[in-house]
């Protein structure tokens, strides 16, 4: 992931914080999605990963897998953008900060050799 698209994630993240933490009563911000999920709490948070998670399969498996970009990718940008939303709402939820997911990616791609053996499974027992 490039720097830029990083800094997109924590811009996003930090307006969610914002939001998160904006405790005024406005008009505009009683109209606020992130804040009507803040609102109603982890179980509803994590209900929208996981309608958003089943979304993103359905236009992954509905997508033309031909080469090049276009149009038909749109629902998939679409659904992977809902999806790391919500994650990021989840993240917010549990005081978790982007930095340590980001962490984790860096230590992940410094391992080298971790692909897991597949198991044979016989079948017939």
């Amino acid at each position: 992931m490039t720097t830029e698209q990083m800094n997109a994630l924590y811009e996003e993240y930090k307006i969610i914080l914002e939001r998160k933490n904006d405790r005024s009563k406005t008009p505009e911000n009683e109209k606020s999605y992130t804040k009507y999920l803040f609102k109603e709490g982890i179980n509803k948070i994590l209900k929208k990963i996981g309608e958003e998670t089943s979304e993103l399969i359905i236009a992954a498996k509905d997508a033309d897998t031909g080469s090049g970009a276009g149009d038909r990718d749109t629902p998939v940008i679409e659904e992977t953008a809902d999806l790391f939303y919500h994650v990021l709402i989840l993240l917010a939820e549990l005081g978790i900060p982007l930095s340590e997911l980001e962490a984790e990616f860096e230590a992940r791609a410094a391992k080298t050799g971790n692909l897991k053996e597949s198991k044979s499974i016989d079948k017939n027992t």
